[in-house]
Parts: C-alpha cells; structure tokens; sequence
C-alpha cells in the first residue's frame, strides 16, 4: 500500500485557463459594443460626408436636425437657454470646446448662425461633425 492513488485518479498538475480565456473574451467583446451605444447621446441627423473628417471628443455638443431644432448635449433648447447654458458653462470651464453637428439638408445660414452664436459667447475653438467616408458618391 506504498500509493493509494489508482491510475484514473492522478494529481491536477496543471489548470487549462483556455475556457477562461474565452469567456473573458466574449465579456470584453460584449462590453465594447454596448460601451458605443451607451455612450452615444446624439440625435439623429443625416451627417454631410468628408473624407479628412476625424472623431473628436468634446464637452458641448450643438446638433440641428433637419427641421431646425436645436439640442444642446441631446437635450432640447431654445436659442436663448443656448446662449445662458454657454455662458454658464464657460464661467466653469474657460477653454471649453464645441462640436456642431448639422443634417446635411439644414439652410447654411442657419449653421452659420450658431457658429456665430459659440463665438460671441468665446468659444472660438469648434468643429463640425462630419460623417468620415467616400466623397465619390457626394459629388
């Protein structure tokens, strides 16, 4: 009776993490796709398309849907609570930026307006949002 141990039962020398590696896997995957949709606070518009656009990561987010309305950060405004909002924002955070982001079939004026807008108010660094893709079926 030198060994108790039977053939079937031999010691675990080792631990097979392949299963884990997997499961751990699919966790990140399924974090990484549901990260983009919580992040997202847009309202839908159809975005102009630009070849040289990039994604840019900004505090005040300004969208005009195609009939006009203006959000401000997803939520609805009236042009006077932009401006307030703005100036309440800048007293806290001076170098704050913003991105415009338009449907492609709103008036240029109108665009134009809410640049003006951000400069009064001294936000003189904005971009706007573009869709990056081929021009070739733009033109």
């Amino acid at each position: 009776m030198a060994s108790s141990l039977r053939e079937d039962e031999e010691m675990i020398t080792g631990i097979n993490v392949t299963p884990l590696v997997d499961v751990v896997l699919v966790l990140l995957v399924i974090l990484m796709v549901t990260a983009s949709y919580l992040v997202a606070r847009t309202i839908p518009v159809d975005l102009p398309k630009a070849e040289t656009g990039e994604a840019s990561q900004s505090p005040l987010a300004v969208t005009l849907d195609a009939k006009g309305a203006l959000y401000l950060d997803g939520a609805p405004v009236s042009r006077d609570e932009l401006r307030a909002r703005i100036s309440e924002r800048r007293r806290r955070e001076p170098e704050t930026r913003a991105v415009i982001a338009a449907d492609g079939s709103i008036a240029h004026r109108v665009v134009v307006s809410v640049v003006d807008l951000l400069r009064s108010e001294g936000i003189t660094q904005f971009a706007i949002n573009v869709d990056p893709g081929d021009l070739g079926d733009a033109r």
